[in-house]
């Protein structure tokens, strides 16, 4: 596997249209044609195939059998990320063992390999604990271009035991998110926090746009390892970051603190 001391981030800010897969997709393809050649990870937005669905008959519907058929969302993820050599992260609905339907994450590589991950806590207010089914795995850790990335998704951030970086196991967190303007101070204090406390770079892609539930506007954002944005704004409406691997390595040998954290797992 290819090793990068640096990594070029892409985060899409996408305008996802409600219920419409194929004009999201569509959006999609169109940012791929304008993503920098030498970006290695694009992160997509939370529900980047359909919106946040409130409805239990509709996202029930919508929510997909597990494959990777060309025309599924997973099967254009893969198809993506070969025509591209570039990662993709980002969440859509899927069908779970229990047949309702699941917030699920995946992380896809240029190579087909991928990694996958429910969403565990699901947002009562908005009644997604009322009929969406929750994870129960942690996030998994992927080494990819010699990076280990992790992920989580939206309201997730919110729950530090969750995010802890136990043993430094990621260096990464990728967070998908459909979070509004409304509580944006709480969004980007949240990002900081996880970066600072697990000393791990921290990838907040919220979505652009309106629903039912408010204005998502400007929201996504990178912050390095010191909680510091590192993300810059381009034309075409990515978001772009350069990480380096031996700066984080450096600043974990000077501040160690990791070491000295609580022991704990989850039963």
């Amino acid at each position: 596997m290819k090793f990068n001391n640096s990594l070029k981030i892409g985060v899409l800010p996408l305008d996802i249209c409600f219920l419409n897969p194929e004009e999201n997709f569509s959006r999609i393809e169109n940012a791929f044609e304008l993503l920098e050649r030498d970006t290695d990870l694009l992160v997509l937005p939370e529900l980047f195939s359909t919106a946040f669905i409130a409805d239990a008959g509709v996202a029930l519907e919508k929510a997909e059998p597990y494959d990777n058929a060309a025309d599924s969302t997973l099967g254009r993820m893969l198809a993506w990320a070969r025509k591209y050599n570039v990662a993709i992260c980002g969440s859509y609905l899927k069908l779970d063992s229990e047949r309702r339907p699941a917030n699920h994450c995946v992380f896809v590589e240029p190579s087909g390999e991928f990694a996958v991950y429910d969403k565990h806590h699901l947002f009562g207010i908005s009644r997604e604990s009322e009929f969406y089914g929750a994870g129960e795995s942690e996030p998994p850790v992927v080494r990819y271009r010699g990076w280990n990335i992790s992920m989580a998704v939206c309201y997730d951030l919110r729950f530090p035991a969750w995010c802890r970086n136990r043993g430094l196991r990621y260096d990464m967190l990728l967070i998908p998110a459909n979070w509004p303007d409304s509580r944006s101070y709480a969004w980007s204090h949240l990002l900081i926090a996880r970066a600072i406390e697990n000393q791990a770079v921290v990838v907040g892609a919220d979505r652009s746009g309106t629903d039912d539930y408010g204005c998502y506007d400007g929201l996504s954002e990178v912050y390095d390892f010191m909680g510091k944005p590192v993300g810059v704004l381009s034309d075409s409406g990515i978001i772009y970051a350069t990480l380096l691997k031996d700066k984080l390595e450096q600043y974990r040998r000077r501040f160690p603190f990791y070491k000295d954290a609580d022991n704990y797992r989850f039963e």
